[in-house]
C-alpha cells in the first residue's frame, strides 16, 4: 500500500523558515525541495536518516532564502517512488531530495528528466549516475569510491586474502557486490565465497555457516541494516572469531543501536563519515543540532543528504531561479560541506571520500580507523 505523510505541512514548513528571516531583509530566493524518501519498508532506517538530515538542512535555510517543503514516504517500491515524483512535480520545484534506493532511483530518473527537476540522493548505487542524465547528483560516495575503500582496508590494513562476500540480492546489493569484485581483482585478492541473500530473510545462519566453510580469513558485508545487525549478532552467538568488515550500514547509530556493545567488538565498517565520532566543531555543532531536533544520533546518510540540501540552498542565495539554474550551479560548482568538499565528476558523483570505522567493543560509538581520500581524483584536500 502506498502511504503518504508529511511531517511538517508545505504552508507550515514555509512559515517556520520564513520567519527566519531578518525583518525588512531583501529575499534572495525562494526554494521548493519536496523530500521523497523511504520511512517504511526494510530501508526504514537509512531513509528516517536521510529524511532529517534533508528537513535540517531546510530549517537551516540561509538568510535571505524562503523554503518550501514537504515530506513524502516513498516506501521501498519504485512504483510508489515514481507516483510521489509525480505528485511532487505538479508545483514549481527547485529540486528534490529523492530516495536512496537504487531501484527506486532508477524509476525517478527518466522523470526528472522529463519534467526538469533535480535530484538530490545519497544513494550509493553505482548506476544511478551512469545512465547519461544530467539530473542526479550523489552526495555520498558510490560504490567505486567505498568498495575501493573497504577491499584496500581489507587487504593492504588488515592483510587479508581470503576474503568470503555476502550481499544483499537488491540493486544496491549487486552494485556493492560488483565493484567489490572488481577492488579485490585489482588487488590481487579472489574472494572465497560470495552470496547474495534477500532483504527479507529472518535467518542468516545459513549463509554464515557457508561462508565459513570456505575457510575464509574475513566476512565483507554488503547488507543493508537490519541484516547487517541480524549477521553480526548470529556470529557473536556462534563465536565466530572471523573478523568482520560491513558495508556503511553498519556505520550507522540506529543499526548499532540493535546490537550489544560487546556483539560489535572489532566490527569495522566503510562509510563517508561518522557524525558521533565528532571530527570538528562544524561536524560536532551539526549532531547537537540533530539530536535536538530529532532525538537520536545522526549517521552519514543525514549529513551528506544535509550538504547536498545545503549545496541546493546555495545555488538559490546566490541566484539560481529556477530548476535549471540549480542544475547548473550543482553540475559546475564546488560546495565546501561538513564532511568534504563536494564537486561533480561530469557525472553527478559530488562525493569522492570515504572512511573506515570500528567499534571497540565497549561503546557504539565507532572510532575513525582509516581515510581514504580523492579516491576517485576529482577534488583534492576534501575530508576535514
Amino acid at each position: 500500500m502506498r502511504r503518504f505523510l508529511s511531517i511538517l505541512s508545505a504552508t507550515a514548513f514555509s512559515a517556520v523558515c520564513s520567519a527566519s528571516l531578518f525583518p525588512g531583509a531583501a529575499l534572495a530566493g525562494e526554494a521548493s525541495v519536496p523530500v521523497l524518501v523511504p520511512l517504511t519498508g526494510f530501508l526504514s532506517l537509512e531513509g528516517t536518516s536521510q529524511r532529517n538530515g534533508a528537513v535540517l538542512a531546510l530549517k537551516d535555510a540561509p538568510a535571505g532564502v524562503a523554503v518550501r517543503s514537504e515530506v513524502i514516504d516513498t516506501g521501498t517500491s519504485p512504483e510508489a517512488a515514481v507516483t510521489a515524483l509525480e505528485r511532487a512535480a505538479g508545483g514549481k520545484v527547485t529540486a528534490v531530495a529523492a530516495s536512496m534506493l537504487g531501484t527506486q532511483m532508477l524509476a525517478m530518473l527518466p522523470l526528472a528528466q522529463d519534467y526538469g527537476i533535480p535530484l538530490v540522493t545519497v544513494s550509493g548505487t553505482a548506476s544511478i549516475t551512469e545512465q547519461g542524465n544530467p539530473w542526479v547528483f550523489r552526495f555520498f560516495p558510490g560504490d567505486a569510491v567505498t568498495k575501493e575503500a573497504h577491499a584496500r582496508y581489507v587487504t593492504e590494513e588488515l592483510g587479508k586474502k581470503r576474503p568470503a562476500v555476502i550481499y544483499q540480492t537488491t540493486a544496491y546489493g549487486q552494485s556493492g557486490k560488483a565493484h567489490l569484485e572488481q577492488a579485490f581483482r585489482t588487488l590481487g585478492v579472489e574472494p572465497v565465497f560470495e552470496e547474495g541473500v534477500d532483504p527479507a530473510a529472518k535467518d542468516l545462519l545459513p549463509v554464515l555457516t557457508k561462508a565459513l566453510a570456505a575457510k575464509p580469513d574475513v566476512l565483507v558485508l554488503h547488507l543493508h541494516s537490519g541484516p547487517t545487525a541480524l549477521f553480526i549478532r548470529q556470529a557473536a552467538a556462534n563465536g565466530v572469531a572471523v573478523p568482520i568488515v560491513a558495508g556503511s550500514a553498519m556505520h550507522q547509530p540506529s543499526t548499532a543501536a540493535l546490537l550489544e556493545p560487546a556483539e560489535l567488538k572489532g566490527v569495522c565498517a566503510e562509510t563517508a563519515a561518522s557524525p558521533i565520532s565528532g571530527g570538528s566543531p562544524e561536524v560536532e555543532a551539526f549532531t547537537a543540532a540533530y539530536r535536538a531536533a530529532f532525538n537520536a544520533e545522526p549517521d552519514a546518510f543525514a549529513l551528506g543528504q544535509y550538504d547536498g540540501i545545503r549545496m541546493v540552498l546555495a545555488a538559490v542565495q546566490g541566484g539560481a531561479d529556477s530548476a535549471e539554474a540549480v542544475r547548473k550551479a550543482l553540475s559546475s560548482g564546488t560546495h565546501q560541506g561538513l564532511t568534504m568538499t563536494y564537486k561533480s565528476d561530469g557525472k553527478g558523483n559530488m562525493a569522492h571520500s570515504a572512511v573506515i570505522v570500528c567499534y571497540d567493543g565497549a561503546s557504539r560509538v565507532p572510532a575513525i580507523a582509516k581515510r581514504y581520500d580523492n579516491v576517485t581524483g576529482v577534488v583534492t584536500g576534501m575530508v576535514k
